[in-house]
Formats: C-alpha cells, sequence, structure tokens
C-alpha cells in the first residue's frame, strides 16, 4: 500500500516528467503489472524526449499525462494493468526502427489519447522525410477484456499481451483524432503488428476518426471485442484494409479505404477479410460486425493500366525489404470460415474480385449467407474483374462449395449470391457513379449513391441513419478535414 501511495504522489507532484518503470521486470501472464524494482522516481524521458527505454518489456505502472511535444519511442511500451497514459491533442510519437518500438494497452489499461481536428496525435516513423517506409516501427495495439471465442488469446504480432474476458462493455480508453503512419514492423515472419490492432476492446472505448497509413500489415484488425468505430481511414497498406476475427461484435460507419496500386501483400489484399476464426469453426460468439457507408476504393479505380502481377506491383519504392513479402489485389470483400460480419450501404470498386463468399476450412458460410445470417445489403460493386469467386486466390467466377475444387460449369455461389440481393447494384463502368477523384471519392450530382442508403434492417438500429451510399455526403463533407494527412512521406515532424 506505502508503494501505491508513493505512485500517487509522484503522478501529482513531479511536474509531468518522472514516472514508475519497470525496464525488464513482468507477470507471469502479461496480465498483472509486477511492482518494479528499481527506483519509482526514475525519469522515463531522455531530456524529456524519450518514451521508452529500448527494451521489448518496458512498463509504464501508474497514470501519467505527458506534456504536449514531440518524442523518440523507443522499445515496447506496456501501459499496464491499471494503469493509464493521457497523450494530449498535437503530440507527436515517432516510432524508432532499431528497436521495433511499439505502444501495447495492456487488459486493465487505459490509453487516452484525444487529438482535435486541429490538432491530431500522430504516431509515425522516426525516420527523416522521404525515406520512411512501411514497417519503420511496430503500432499501436489495446487489449481489452470483452469476448472473443477463444477465452483468451495472445496478440497477434508478438507482443505478450493477452486479451479476452467476458466484459463487453469494457474501457480501454479514448484513440479519436489520431494518426498512425508506417508502422507494423514484423516481429518474425508473417507476424508484422498491424496500424491499430485491437483484441477483445469493449464497447465503452472510444475509437473514432484515426488514419492508418502505410501499414506494413492490415490497416485495422479486430480480434473478438465489441467496440463500436467511426471515421477510420485505411491508406495505402500492405494487406487488408478492415480485417475482422475471432468474434467481433461492433458496428463501424463512415470509412475510407484507398489502395496504393503496387503495394500488396503475398497472402492476397483485401478491402474487408473476415474470418470467425483461423480454422473456421463454429466457436461462438460469431464474428457478427456490421459495417454501414464504407468507401472502398481498389488499384483498378486508379490507375487505368493496372495489372495484378508482380512486375506491377513492385512496392513503388516503399518496399521495407524486412521479410514483408509483395503479392497480388484479390476481393473487396471476402467473408469466410463461419464468419458472419455484414455490409450495407457501401460502395466497393476496383478489384480484381468483388465478393468472395468461401466455405473454406470445412465452414458453412455460403449456408449462412443463403439463411440470411449476414447480410450484404445495399452495396454497390464496380470495376471489378470478375464479380464473385468462392475460392481463395483463384481469381476465377466458377462454383465451389468447399473453398477447394472449382466446378467450371457453374457460376459462383458469390456471384449469384450478391446478384439475388435486389438492393445490391454492379456497375462495370466506374464514372457512371460520378464519384470525384479526390481522396474522398466523394458523390457528386447525379450520382446513384445519393439519396440511395436504406437502414431498414434491425441490424442497423444503433447506426446514424444517412440517406447517401459510402463515407461521404458529397464534396463538401468535412470529417476529414484538418486531421487527415494524404502524404506523410515528406511531412517533417
Amino acid at each position: 500500500m506505502r508503494k501505491q501511495i508513493l505512485m500517487t504522489c509522484i503522478a501529482a507532484t513531479v511536474p509531468l516528467f518522472s514516472i514508475a518503470i519497470s525496464s525488464c521486470s513482468k507477470s507471469s501472464n502479461g496480465d498483472t503489472p509486477v511492482t518494479p524494482t528499481d527506483n519509482l522516481d526514475k525519469i522515463l524521458f531522455v531530456n524529456k524526449t524519450q518514451l521508452g527505454n529500448g527494451d521489448a518489456e518496458f512498463e509504464i505502472n501508474g497514470n501519467y499525462t505527458l506534456p504536449k511535444g514531440t518524442y523518440t519511442m523507443k522499445g515496447w511500451c506496456y501501459i499496464t494493468n491499471g494503469s493509464t497514459l493521457t497523450i494530449p491533442a498535437g503530440t507527436v510519437i515517432k516510432g524508432d526502427r532499431a528497436t521495433k518500438a511499439s505502444l501495447i494497452v495492456e487488459r486493465g489499461g487505459k490509453i487516452i489519447a484525444q487529438g482535435t481536428a486541429s490538432e491530431p496525435i500522430v504516431f509515425t516513423s522516426a525516420q527523416p522525410a522521404g525515406s520512411r517506409k512501411p514497417g519503420d516501427w511496430g503500432g499501436v495495439i489495446i487489449c481489452g477484456k470483452a469476448k472473443n471465442n477463444q477465452t483468451e488469446m495472445i496478440i497477434e504480432g508478438g507482443p505478450r499481451s493477452k486479451h479476452g474476458g467476458s466484459d463487453d462493455t469494457d474501457n480501454s480508453g479514448v484513440f479519436s483524432y489520431c494518426r498512425i503512419e508506417f508502422a507494423g514492423y514484423p516481429f518474425a515472419t508473417d507476424q508484422e503488428i498491424n496500424g491499430l490492432t485491437m483484441g477483445s476492446v469493449g464497447s465503452g472505448t472510444k475509437i473514432d476518426h484515426v488514419q492508418v497509413s502505410y501499414s506494413n500489415d492490415d490497416s485495422f484488425e479486430w480480434f473478438g471485442g465489441s467496440v463500436n468505430c467511426k471515421y477510420l481511414i485505411a491508406y495505402k497498406g500492405w494487406d487488408d484494409e478492415f480485417d475482422t476475427d475471432n468474434g467481433f461484435s461492433g458496428k463501424v460507419q463512415f470509412c475510407l479505404g484507398i489502395r496504393d496500386t503496387k503495394i500488396a501483400d503475398q497472402s492476397a489484399s483485401n478491402g474487408f477479410e473476415s474470418d470467425n476464426n483461423a480454422n473456421g469453426t463454429t466457436a461462438a460468439p460469431f464474428t457478427s460486425c456490421v459495417f454501414s457507408n464504407m468507401t472502398i476504393i481498389g488499384p483498378a479505380v486508379q490507375d487505368a493500366s493496372f495489372a495484378n502481377t508482380s512486375a506491377y506491383i513492385n512496392g513503388n519504392g516503399m518496399n521495407p525489404n524486412n521479410g514483408s513479402r509483395l503479392g497480388q489485389f484479390q476481393a473487396g470483400i471476402q467473408i469466410r470460415r463461419n464468419s458472419h460480419m455484414s455490409c450495407f450501404n457501401s460502395i466497393i470498386a476496383g478489384y480484381p474480385v468483388g465478393i468472395v463468399i468461401e466455405n473454406d476450412k470445412g465452414s458453412a458460410t455460403q449456408s449462412a449467407a443463403t439463411a440470411g445470417t449476414f447480410k450484404v445489403n445495399n452495396v454497390i460493386l464496380a470495376a471489378c474483374s470478375i464479380l464473385g469467386s468462392d475460392k481463395n486466390k483463384s481469381f476465377l467466377d466458377q462454383y465451389s462449395d468447399n473453398g477447394n475444387t472449382l466446378d467450371a460449369t457453374k457460376e459462383s455461389f458469390s456471384s449469384t449470391f450478391f446478384k439475388s440481393m435486389t438492393s445490391d447494384k454492379y456497375y462495370s463502368d466506374f464514372s457512371l457513379l460520378k464519384l470525384s477523384t479526390s481522396a474522398q471519392y466523394a458523390p457528386q450530382a447525379g450520382s446513384p449513391l445519393l439519396n440511395a442508403a436504406v437502414f431498414t434492417d434491425a441490424l442497423l438500429n444503433s447506426f446514424d441513419k444517412v440517406t447517401y451510399i459510402g463515407a461521404f455526403s458529397g464534396p463538401t463533407d468535412t470529417w476529414m478535414n484538418g486531421w487527415t494527412n494524404f502524404d506523410p512521406q515528406q511531412t517533417q515532424y
């Protein structure tokens, strides 16, 4: 008890620069902070500009507020159970490449990162402007106590932290008006940290207005949890834009995804990728997240000469040569392995395949689609090479009921399912959608996306009811104003 009181006094009396840390000590399960063995008055910052000391298990124990400023983060920094780190608006945290810098909020810990439209909080590469690449540092991970369908899991990417529990209203803090740039350093082969990774994050957590740019893996990935999110931007990531797994049940609305036409992952990059779990089992809770008002822009829309080949997809000068492997683009939306993800009122354009609904690993994903267990309603697909495919990486519109063998005499289930939904539409000519070619891809006058949204499905009861399909009401929509950055490579931080 005496130590706990001392920590409180330090946080209250030292002028915002002191913090209790444990540079090497750790708990056996990564869930309960260990009382530090070194001096509780140890200064966190080197010349008040460094967060972390470069260790792989640097712990923040206690409640602290960083002074507004610019910091270099070194090593893996854990906000432990019962601790809170508050980051003020306008702060910049630059991740160090040599130490694979990452910020990890553990179960029971909190991050309060509330930026503003005029002063966003920025997590970016410590490399100088002009030489930044995906995977320059680790990324941001938030772990919570909400449900997932594996009960308890170790978070993806290498850190020690576990996530999962029974509290779907768990609160991991605030992450709002934030940018994450050039994250995703691979801990090992195919074990990159995502731009923003959410493990069993509960609905008490606030996540909105977040832009992830040039992630070396997925831009956003949810592993279980029930957190609701709004106003997300996935910009020129390496793998998938929005990846959902392990029983994620949150609601997500108003999001933009834009690809670099020459960056795709060897696993085949998608706009959406959704699994119930890696093995495709029927473990509950099912992945049952609901997305609405998404604008997902694939490579073919942006470059008429796009070719889904290794000769074309060459990294565009951004290949970090850190073990990540370039590959191909695949689908605007891939639902597989017993996922029950739903999507409404959205536009997905310019992917080689429009939609994949796949019965791989013995799953019954297609039966769930037919039964209406999940919905793909009022969704517009445009400018795709083929409408649907039933087999991962096949790029063939042929029927498969097992995600393995194909029947060339039948159209894919995915195509026939999409066409059977009278509210869904396909446009081979992208120009008919009358979207701007600015960063927004917002509907112009006369666009079929305007006054076309439908919110009658019960799955949309808690969503904002708007009149338009996609993320934007039109070219004057302002939710991206001020806090976003579509050229982080050249920004001087």
